[in-house]
């Protein structure tokens, strides 16, 4: 058994993003696609991807320094199907390398719900709850024979304080305890398909 971690702190889905975080002032230094999808290796049998946090921060902060003018729900909501279509890019890339992978993905939570966020106005924290849902639900469309979804975004031991690092947002040593049971039973079993609409989505 091999494992190979082709995790980059603070890297984001698409070179679209981190054209974004630019156009603000902020410094994205990898993307999946262009970073890390390349280098999956040829023989693997399971690829595990947790995205799209950095992702809405990136964007939330982009919303606060004014890129989406006027309209910021128009803004959101062009965001959220860029990144559906930067998504399923990656998978693609990912499958081209690793065509008998099985491949599982982790949605967010919603992150408006997290400890981080505790001290934004409540409008950008409805931001971050509208990418974070908007981008699962990208996800979750993904799911098929060869995607599993785990669904993070309505279980609610995902939302408990203390699985958090003092930072608010990474996960703790709990935390990515709790993330790596959730990988390990969705590679024995196929999850189920993630809730359309829950209470923690709100």
């Amino acid at each position: 058994f091999g494992a190979t971690n082709l995790g980059i702190p603070g890297a984001v889905v698409s070179r679209r993003i981190q054209d974004l975080s630019a156009q603000t002032g902020q410094s994205i230094l990898a993307n999946y696609t262009d970073g890390q999808a390349p280098f999956v290796p040829r023989d693997s049998t399971l690829v595990t991807i947790f995205a799209g946090g950095n992702d809405a921060n990136t964007v939330g902060s982009a919303a606060r320094a004014g890129a989406g003018g006027a309209n910021v729900e128009a803004f959101l909501t062009d965001q959220i199907a860029a990144f559906g279509q930067d998504f399923r890019a990656l998978l693609a890339a990912i499958r081209a390398r690793a065509p008998n992978a099985t491949i599982v993905v982790l949605n967010l939570p919603n992150l408006s719900r997290l400890p981080y966020v505790a001290g934004l106005p409540a409008t950008e924290r409805d931001w971050l709850r509208r990418l974070s849902v908007g981008f699962s639900a990208a996800m979750n469309a993904t799911r098929d024979t060869q995607v599993r979804v785990v669904d993070l975004m309505c279980s609610a031991t995902l939302y408990a304080p203390d699985i958090y690092s003092s930072d608010g947002f990474h996960p703790n040593d709990r935390g990515y305890a709790l993330l790596a049971d959730l990988v390990s039973a969705a590679v024995s079993t196929p999850p189920p398909a993630p809730a359309v609409s829950c209470g923690l989505m709100n």
